[in-house]
C-alpha cells in the first residue's frame, strides 16, 4: 500500500498538476480575460505593502529560479564545471536560505495584511487567502528542509530529487521509486509544491504569465479617482506592487 500510494504522488500526481497548469492557464486567458490579473488593495496599509510585496517578490524569484536550475540542469553540466555535489548543496542551503528568510518576512508583512485589517479582509475572496496560506506553508517548509539538508552534505539526496524532476519532464517510468525514501519532511515540500501548479490556474498567480520584463524599471501614473469627481484624480508615480 505504501508503494502504491508512493507511486500515485509521485508518480502520477505530478502530470496532473503539470496538465492543469499548462491547459488551465491557456484556457483561462482565452475565456477570463479579465480575470488575467492580481488585484491591488495598495491604498490600504500601503507602506506594510510595498515592504512585503517587495522582500516576497524578490525572495521568491531567486528560490523559483534556484530550484529550476538546481532541479533541471543536468547532473554532468556541474560536473563537467567543477561543482561537485557537496558545493551544490551549500549553494542550495546558503543562496536558498537567504532569499528564503526575505521572502518570509515579506509574506509574513502580507498575511498579517490581509488577515488582521479588516477592510482588506473584506475585499479578499477566498483563492486570495487560500493561495497566500498555500505559499506560506511551502515557504515554511522549504526552510524546515534546511536543517535536514545538513545532515546530507554529499549531496546524494540532492541527485535524488534532480533526477526525480528530470525523470517527470523525460516521462522516464518508475521515477517515483526515486523518492520513496527520502525524509517525510521533503515529501511533504514536493507534493505541495505540486499542488500550487495544479491551483495555479484558478488563482490571482495567472498574472505572473503577463510580468513585463520592464516592470521593475517602468516610469509612469497610476490614476486612481475618488469617489467624489469634484476632487479630481490623484496621480501616483509609484510602481503597482501584486501580492
Amino acid at each position: 500500500m505504501r508503494e502504491i500510494l508512493n507511486h500515485v504522488v509521485f508518480g502520477w500526481y505530478p502530470y496532473l498538476c503539470l496538465t492543469v497548469f499548462l491547459v488551465g492557464s491557456w484556457v483561462r486567458f482565452d475565456r477570463e480575460q479579465y480575470t488575467w490579473r492580481s488585484g491591488s488593495s495598495q491604498l490600504l496599509r500601503r507602506r506594510q505593502l510595498m515592504w512585503g510585496s517587495n522582500l516576497f517578490h524578490v525572495g521568491i524569484l531567486v528560490i523559483f529560479f534556484g530550484h529550476f536550475v538546481g532541479l533541471l540542469t543536468p547532473i554532468w553540466v556541474f560536473d563537467t564545471i567543477g561543482i561537485s555535489h557537496t558545493a551544490k548543496q551549500w549553494m542550495a542551503i546558503g543562496g536558498g536560505g537567504v532569499a528564503g528568510v526575505m521572502c518570509f518576512i515579506g509574506i509574513t508583512l502580507l498575511v498579517h495584511r490581509r488577515l488582521f485589517d479588516s477592510r482588506i479582509r473584506k475585499t479578499s475572496s477566498f483563492g486570495d487567502i487560500a493561495v497566500l496560506l498555500l505559499l506560506y506553508a511551502q515557504l515554511i517548509l522549504g526552510l524546515a528542509t534546511i536543517s535536514v539538508s545538513l545532515n546530507h552534505l554529499d549531496g546524494h539526496e540532492m541527485v535524488k530529487f534532480m533526477t526525480w524532476a528530470q525523470g517527470v519532464l523525460l516521462l522516464q517510468p518508475g521515477v517515483s521509486a526515486l523518492v520513496a525514501d527520502a525524509h517525510p519532511i521533503f515529501k511533504l515540500h514536493l507534493f505541495l509544491g505540486m499542488t500550487i501548479f495544479l491551483v495555479f490556474p484558478f488563482t490571482r498567480l495567472v498574472h505572473v504569465w503577463s510580468a513585463p520584463i520592464w516592470y521593475l524599471g517602468r516610469r509612469g501614473y497610476q490614476v486612481v479617482r475618488t469617489t467624489r469627481p469634484e476632487r479630481g484624480a490623484v496621480r501616483s508615480t509609484a510602481p503597482i506592487p501584486a501580492e
